[in-house]
């Protein structure tokens, strides 16, 4: 029996099949196919920025940059992140090889290379063209800026956690053997020695100089090994290295934490977070970043990406970075709860934009246990003209003093303290506070007055409308990105990284919306009508 060779080139074992494939592969791509669309609208676009990335003096790119943001944005839009699925895809899929043009493929390599390398300096540059276009065409407006937040895990390993409580603890702890070691020495030499916190490094490298200079003074040599019997002097510097080098691992840790409560060792731009969609369902914590986003008519239109673990701190950021990139500011700030605070309040006033923020006590406030509880300042008598408050005994509280409060930002609040005349024979004392004094209040007196104008400006029927429409279009986008696109982790490591390949899929979001909303005739819809009552 003859055994049949087979050689590496596979074609000369088709070489009885006539080609079936047209010539010109766009007649394969339908006319209404997403992909034309992308194509149109980033031939549109200005690539300066991802051009000026590249080396002048480099070799030229084995992918045109515009054609290869084109390959990145489609792969994106059709939920392929793996930098090999786009390499397959591209050689395999007709859509790519449209895009191509002719080029040749990318391998995983060079995709990879382009994300990371060349993107970052253009993909903001590039996004908020793509946003001026759907405001050109009549998509947006700049006037409803839908704002909420999601979590989404980092690429990084889930128990490589740092924490900053763990780090301090362990830092002050050394701190005080130090000072007894540095100490001991001073009683053994008849020195001086001191160290600070703000300065131990310095203050231990002076010290083991000295030392050093001892052991050279006494000829002194250092052993190692079983057997070997180590001077006092080998010991206080074997020790003094030792605290040395924690320091240094110490001052490492503390950088990396500075306004954070805990890193991640194989992804330190990531922050310990609580997790919704938690993979052992036990609410774990887990390194993840808190991606913001900005949506009006559908589209997204603002995204930061922040390690804060709550999203009070990320508003002003995230408008400011809007403001920057797209030359134009919103008239509505529409956000859920978790953005008020009176810092938020003050910068919106400052900019002349109109809050639509719900209070944090919304919900509470309209059931019937809030509205009998007569601990709570909103079910107070309060006298303006007087400036005092009435309990439910009857008793005044009357304004104290007046204090400061810094947040965590460096914002500064006014605090108003009231205490009540006298709760010695109160019925209601222990329904009321748990003071063994007198009831204190602590009132924000600005805060309370923003919070009321916001609460006014939901309750209108544009208010009603406008929140109705951020649950429909803000955490319908943040639905679609997590359960219909399949993104829940990132592939990258780093926040520069991160905030590319997110910025990447807002991108691919937005064409896949508009190819949306042009073929089922919505073009042109910003906000979806109240369903009427029955």
């Amino acid at each position: 029996m003859q055994t049949k060779l087979y050689t590496k080139d596979y074609t000369v074992l088709c070489s009885g099949y006539q080609l079936r494939l047209p010539l010109n592969l766009e007649v394969l791509i339908p006319e209404d196919d997403s992909v034309r669309l992308l194509s149109h609208i980033l031939e549109g676009l200005d690539f300066t920025k991802l051009y000026e990335a590249y080396s002048s003096k480099g070799r030229k790119p084995a992918v045109e940059p515009k054609t290869f943001f084109k390959i990145l944005t489609y792969a994106y839009m059709n939920n392929i992140y793996s930098s090999r699925l786009i390499e397959q895809a591209c050689r395999r899929d007709v859509n790519f090889m449209w895009l191509r043009n002719g080029q040749a493929p990318p391998d995983h390599t060079t995709i990879s290379r382009f994300r990371k390398h060349f993107l970052p300096q253009a993909i903001d540059h590039l996004f908020y063209q793509l946003v001026h276009v759907l405001h050109d065409s009549g998509e947006i407006a700049f006037e409803n800026a839908f704002i909420d937040g999601t979590k989404i895990e980092a690429n990084a390993n889930r128990y490589s956690f740092v924490w900053k409580k763990a780090v301090l603890k362990n830092e002050a702890a050394m701190f005080e053997k130090t000072e007894k070691l540095v100490e001991a020495v001073n009683q053994e030499y008849g020195v001086s020695f001191s160290v600070a916190k703000n300065s131990l490094l310095e203050d231990l490298a002076v010290i083991l100089r000295f030392l050093e200079e001892q052991r050279l003074a006494l000829g002194i040599q250092f052993v190692s090994g079983k057997g070997k019997h180590k001077s006092q002097l080998q010991r206080y510097v074997e020790q003094l290295k030792a605290f040395y080098e924690r320091q240094e691992a110490y001052n490492f840790h503390n950088q990396l934490l500075e306004g954070r409560n805990s890193y991640s060792k194989t992804d330190p731009d990531a922050t310990f977070m609580r997790l919704k969609d938690d993979h052992m369902r036990n609410a774990q914590l887990k390194p993840a970043y808190n991606v913001q986003i900005s949506v009006e008519a559908e589209y997204i239109t603002g995204v930061g990406v922040f390690q804060d673990r709550n999203d009070t701190a990320t508003l002003i950021p995230l408008l400011e970075s809007m403001e920057e990139n797209l030359g134009r500011r919103y008239e509505n700030i529409i956000a859920d709860a978790g953005y008020e605070s009176e810092e938020n309040y003050s910068y919106l006033e400052r900019k002349g934009l109109t809050s639509y923020i719900k209070p944090q006590s919304y919900e509470r406030s309209k059931t019937r246990r809030f509205k009998e509880d007569f601990s709570k300042r909103e079910n107070m008598q309060y006298d303006p003209q007087l400036d005092e408050y009435t309990c439910h005994n009857q008793k005044k509280l009357r304004k104290t003093k007046v204090t400061y409060r810094t947040s965590a930002t460096g914002y500064r609040s006014e605090i108003t303290v009231y205490e009540c005349e006298d709760c010695s024979d109160c019925p209601f004392k222990e329904r009321c506070t748990r003071a063994k004094g007198n009831r204190t209040l602590m009132v924000p007196k600005r805060f309370i007055e923003q919070r009321q104008k916001s609460l006014e400006n939901i309750a209108t029927d544009k208010g009603i409308r406008l929140r109705v429409n951020r649950s429909i279009q803000v955490e319908g986008a943040f639905g679609v990105l997590k359960t219909d696109y399949g993104f829940t982790r990132f592939l990258t490591r780093g926040k520069t990284s991160v905030t590319v390949e997110f910025m990447l899929l807002c991108f691919g979001y937005n064409i896949n919306k508009l190819h949306a909303k042009i073929q089922s005739g919505r073009t042109g819809m910003a906000l979806h009508p109240l369903k009427q009552a029955a």
